[in-house]
């Protein structure tokens, strides 16, 4: 399906009693990217867990395209074309590579595993190999992959490149800006990386202690040293 919008209207949302997030509206546009920011613990991946459907809401909605998904089960979500990766990839070690991606298509064609292996061609020299044999970095791009063979109208992404080394960073945001510059998705990042973030997004959203704490685009926010070191905990970016 093509890329539809997101919009976040005063969304509350927590685990049991503990609110984490409070009051956050933002939007997306379809096909436009969106950065995630904020120090660890401010609730950038209870936000994505929210949109996902798997954390509790206590106020606001939340709609894709159209559609207020708002009161929707996680699996009715991405049938309204919600894809969410994971921090923890959640991928099945007992299976192979080939056999986690079957779980992705979602009742399109095998042929259409070869759209998985043309962006991670690394994943075709190891599909025999089981999901447990996989390096952290193969782990992320079969997790990644499987998802987006399901075609979502929005990806969510939450932290894809924590503890990778380098280059496989560069090999996973090469993807992410393929997929974006196709404009059939609409992405929201979720990443510790600043500047792999700020370089990849149109748009970038900071959260301080659960609440919108700044808005704008990464041009404006890299002239903000002052928002920068407050909210970021960085001197500055170049």
């Amino acid at each position: 399906m093509p890329a539809t919008p997101l919009e976040v209207e005063n969304l509350s949302a927590g685990y049991g009693p503990t609110r984490v997030l409070e009051g956050v509206s933002f939007s997306v546009p379809a096909g436009r990217r969106l950065a995630v920011l904020g120090r660890n613990g401010m609730g950038k991946t209870t936000l994505l867990a929210t949109l996902a459907g798997q954390t509790r809401r206590y106020d606001g909605k939340i709609r894709i395209g159209s559609s207020d998904v708002t009161g929707l089960p996680s699996a009715s979500r991405a049938h309204h074309g919600l894809g969410y990766v994971p921090q923890t990839r959640a991928i099945f070690p007992t299976l192979t590579v080939e056999e986690n991606l079957f779980v992705g298509l979602k009742g399109r064609p095998k042929t259409a595993l070869q759209e998985a292996y043309a962006m991670f061609p690394r994943l075709a020299e190891r599909r025999r190999n089981l999901g447990s044999q996989l390096s952290g970095g193969e782990q992320q791009m079969l997790s990644t992959a499987r998802t987006i063979l399901g075609r979502p109208s929005i990806l969510l992404l939450d932290e894809p490149l924590e503890g990778l080394a380098p280059v496989i960073c560069e090999e996973l945001m090469a993807a992410f800006s393929a997929l974006a510059q196709t404009g059939d998705m609409t992405i929201l990042l979720v990443e510790q990386r600043i500047q792999s973030a700020l370089d990849f997004a149109d748009q970038v959203i900071i959260l301080e202690r659960g609440r919108l704490a700044w808005s704008g685009t990464p041009e404006a926010l890299a002239q903000d040293s002052e928002a920068v070191e407050r909210f970021l905990g960085v001197g500055g970016l170049h």
